[in-house]
């Protein structure tokens, strides 16, 4: 039998939100036979594009070429293909839903209005008086923001909008929200932090890093009866501000919750209507972050100094969730650690200024929590406060990643190795938290480009990162210079240093991606980005055929590396020009690729003479 399976548009199943009018899609081919290969297939979006029998063997991103698509509509598309033992399969189906592609927002940005520690809450009510036959939230924010619906939370991700080149790329993003309105009166509650984007950063004293406007944010509900008729409410002067039960919350430092807040008696006022413009929203381009796995703690444990230490029995970067019974005003206190010092004892100097404190204040009664708006990498947790006894069933590890799934393993007979090939598999996860990030724990955690452009290759085996790496390239060009410098870490957050190794990330991640998804698109996408790096290298040199000036962190934490120094001995020059001649044989194979074949040439002939 003869069998499609794993259909994708734009990398996605059935993805929610598209703005493409010239999606593309994939599909695998399961069957009984050896050597199986398509010959050709067929393709149909509801009556709207049939592209007959193609004589093809291709089956990822084969693109759409009907009439224009469109918004926020859904279309269902099916697909068939034979194969060289000349067998027919049956019709698959998939579906996607365009986003907004352009449409006006029918919303105002919108902020509290004052900059406090406090999480703000921005709420309407509203009246539906018929049965809903479809319902749509379309949100972004400058910060971070989550949404309730009557109570029930909108969506299964977190930290949105993401971390992006704020400036040039802010997402937003797309909510099926129809099971959760109802005829009569509804609520919803949008509750807006500083997330990445406002909050403290690295390198900075200030949070105006990103060069962003105050938190706010922006949200417009669609929804339609069964007669077909669509309203539309969005965010404006029109709804209530008020102060919530989250008291702090950074990603650094952890994040305090009053309880007691969740029902209490609240002051409102109206929120601020701000004049922020559009031009930068984008629809989310890859996976969402989400609860991606649970885990039991394996120890409690008490250290040489007294302290009550959880230990996870590995390290993970999510939360500690927690159920605890007491009395209102009680308090958790949670402290996160990768380690214990040599004695035993809870360890923290390794995360420089990050705190990783959660706080919780009890309401009466037992009660679930976990962060919404921070993240911690840990491995051990000490219990600093915690009505009644520790109790390791009244605790679960969450690990919190984007949604990519796994396409790798590996399994051999020595214990120790596959032990190895577990952390690397973890390492991934905790640092791929919407971008490529250096560390999930101390007060760094950004985009350094040398760590990607290192791991992109391994990262592709391992897990499906063809969504994860579009959306990141896509900041890493919005980021790059005039002259053509990629910088040390994307967002860039207004840092414009640049190093070889680093900034080769513009070639090599590219290279990766199309070499491990075939992505045409991406890397013809990347393509200028590609070559204005290699020109900047270029001009830097002595002479065009070496790179033996300028800032280098060389050979970062080599082992060789003179006391007081993290550079190895190797030359920097060397390096440098390594990898000059490395980015550009990439830049030649991606010209020859994409049938560019004047570059193509240029560049095989500036290869040799590096």
């Amino acid at each position: 039998m003869l069998y499609l399976y794993n259909l994708t548009s734009e990398y996605q199943a059935s993805p929610l939100g598209l703005d493409e009018q010239k999606p593309r899609f994939s599909w695998k081919l399961k069957s009984e036979l050896e050597h199986t290969l398509q010959t050709a297939y067929r393709l149909c979006i509801d009556g709207l594009w049939d592209s007959g029998v193609c004589r093809s063997n291709q089956s990822v991103f084969v693109e759409y070429a009907g009439p224009a698509l469109s918004p926020f509509t859904q279309y269902r598309w099916r697909v068939m293909v034979w194969d060289n033992h000349g067998r027919q399969s049956q019709w698959q189906e998939g579906i996607f839903e365009t986003g907004r592609m352009g449409t006006p927002w029918g919303a105002k940005w919108i902020s509290a209005g004052q900059d406090t520690e406090a999480c703000p809450v921005f709420e309407k009510e509203f009246h539906i008086s018929s049965p809903v036959k479809k319902a749509r939230i379309y949100a972004t924010a400058y910060g971070m923001y989550d949404i309730f619906i009557n109570g029930s939370r909108a969506g299964e991700s977190y930290f949105a909008p993401g971390q992006t080149s704020y400036q040039s790329r802010l997402q937003y993003q797309t909510y099926d929200i129809t099971k959760l309105l109802q005829p009569g009166t509804n609520l919803i509650s949008v509750t807006l932090a500083k997330g990445w984007c406002k909050g403290r950063y690295p390198f900075q004293k200030h949070t105006d890093f990103f060069g962003c406007p105050e938190n706010s944010v922006l949200a417009e509900l669609r929804w339609e009866d069964e007669a077909g008729a669509v309203t539309v409410l969005g965010t404006d002067k029109s709804w209530r501000c008020t102060s919530g039960p989250i008291l702090f919350s950074e990603i650094y430092d952890g994040e305090t919750y009053d309880a007691r807040l969740e029902q209490a008696e609240k002051t409102s006022h109206e929120a601020c209507e701000l004049d922020l413009g559009f031009d930068n929203l984008i629809a989310q381009q890859c996976e969402v972050v989400t609860v991606m796995e649970r885990i039991a703690p394996v120890a409690l444990l008490t250290t040489p100094k007294g302290e009550t230490v959880i230990d996870f029995g590995q390290n993970m970067v999510g939360w500690a969730q927690f159920t605890v019974t007491g009395c209102a005003g009680q308090e958790v206190v949670l402290s996160h650690a990768e380690v214990l010092d040599r004695e035993g004892n809870f360890y923290t100097k390794n995360l420089r200024t990050a705190k990783q404190t959660v706080r919780y204040i009890l309401k009466d009664g037992t009660q679930t929590y976990h962060p919404r708006f921070s993240f911690q990498g840990f491995r051990y947790v000490r219990v600093d406060q915690f009505p009644g006894q520790v109790d390791l069933s009244r605790f679960q590890g969450l690990v919190v990643y984007t949604k990519m799934e796994q396409t790798g393993w590996f399994h051999c007979s020595e214990p120790l190795v596959n032990q190895l090939f577990d952390n690397i598999l973890r390492s991934q996860k905790g640092n791929f938290i919407d971008i490529p990030t250096d560390c999930p724990q101390r007060d760094e955690r950004v985009g350094w480009t040398g760590d990607a452009q290192v791991f992109c290759q391994t990262a592709a085996i391992n897990m499906k990162v063809s969504g994860f790496f579009n959306k990141w390239l896509g900041d890493l060009v919005a980021d790059q210079t005039e002259e053509g410098a990629t910088l040390i870490f994307v967002p860039s957050m207004q840092e414009f240093q640049t190093s070889s190794a680093w900034g080769d990330a513009a070639t090599v991640c590219p290279w990766e991606i199309y070499i491990a998804y075939g992505d045409r698109r991406l890397l013809a996408r990347q393509y200028p980005s590609m070559k204005a790096w290699v020109e900047y290298i270029r001009r830097q040199g002595e002479n065009e055929f070496l790179w033996n000036t300028g800032f280098h962190f060389g050979d970062w934490l080599g082992l060789d590396a003179q006391q007081g120094s993290y550079q190895g001995a190797t030359s920097e020059d060397l390096i440098a020009t390594a990898f000059y001649a490395h980015s550009v044989e990439l830049t030649h194979r991606a010209a020859e690729a994409l049938g560019y074949t004047q570059d193509a040439a240029d560049l095989k002939t500036l290869h040799q003479r590096i």
